[in-house]
């Protein structure tokens, strides 16, 4: 979308580096705002509806798109299927179910390492080289994340007795780290907005049956009301389409390589809003986790390595 947007948010004034500061914030809030409502929002209605008012709010602008290049949509329809599933779908239902069992900022700080993902899965996928300094960077990551994970004591790992939302929220992770390399290899020819309506009208084709299934025999589904649907509308607004509006007019505007240093911030945000509005408390291990997952993600990142598209 960096394109689409250039018009409008360049007129701005430092509109790239203030985009820089509300994405990562915004995607810190969809950890916080999830762990806040879970109780009273089932996962997959969540998700689903997340994305049904996001699809309402783009599809004016997406709809030309879609119909001007519906050849190449049906083209590559399978491979677009397949990469809404891993990240619209999977990722967005995946985060909410971790909320369930897991704080804001283990959520926020097992996210942070998608780039880590990214980079292990193209060294096993696509067979791209990883230099040295890059898999250290990925080493220490990954001790960063059981660090998050175990508590401070890996024998939570070993004993298997981790928290099932870290790991869920590990799995999520992984399904981005999979969208991204599955993007790199299967490139679409679509104008970035088309693809992002695309994405999210074939996400939420995908959650639908799984919803569906949810509400009959599961959750029930939740009770529409102001504290139900403003969350709702924030999952879809603020995480969903102001952070990737803003992501990739600054990466037009910046280049990737300095908008990914703002990624860091994620973590930080979830963790100062996490505190002030669910009364979750740092422990030693956040600490210690965070610095290796941070000094992970700048050797594995620091070499040229090009960040995928978020789309949170």
């Amino acid at each position: 979308m960096a394109a689409d947007n250039a018009g409008m948010l360049s007129k701005i004034p430092g509109m790239a580096y203030i985009g820089l500061v509300l994405t990562p914030l915004f995607w810190a809030g969809n950890a916080v705002v999830a762990r806040a409502t879970v109780e009273h929002i089932p996962p997959l209605s969540m998700s689903f509806w997340r994305w049904v008012i996001a699809l309402a709010l783009i599809l004016p602008f997406g709809l030309p798109g879609l119909w001007r290049h519906r050849q190449v949509i049906r083209q590559h329809l399978v491979t677009l299927l397949v990469l809404a599933t891993f990240s619209v779908a999977a990722f967005n239902s995946l985060l909410y179910y971790a909320a369930m069992t897991t704080t804001a900022t283990n959520i926020a700080l097992i996210n942070s390492t998608i780039p880590i993902f990214v980079a292990l899965l193209a060294w096993l996928l696509l067979g791209e080289r990883t230099r040295p300094v890059q898999a250290l960077g990925i080493g220490l990551a990954i001790v960063g994340i059981l660090i998050v994970i175990g508590r401070g004591d890996l024998r939570i790992i070993a004993q298997l007795q981790a928290q099932p939302g870290d790991l869920i929220m590990v799995a999520a992770v992984f399904s981005w780290g999979v969208f991204s390399v599955l993007l790199r290899k299967h490139v679409v020819p679509l104008p970035a907005l088309t693809f992002l309506t695309a994405q999210i009208l074939l996400g939420t084709l995908v959650i639908l049956p799984f919803y569906l299934g949810d509400l009959l025999w599961f959750s029930g589904g939740f009770e529409l009301s102001g504290s139900t649907a403003l969350p709702l509308a924030f999952f879809a607004i603020f995480p969903g389409i102001l952070a990737y509006a803003f992501w990739n007019h600054a990466v037009h505007e910046i280049g990737p390589a300095n908008a990914a240093i703002f990624m860091y911030l994620t973590p930080v945000f979830a963790s100062i809003l996490a505190i002030l509005f669910l009364g979750e408390s740092l422990g030693l291990y956040h600490l210690f986790g965070a610095l290796l997952i941070l000094a992970g993600l700048l050797l594995a990142t620091r070499v040229g390595r090009r960040p995928p598209v978020y789309q949170k």
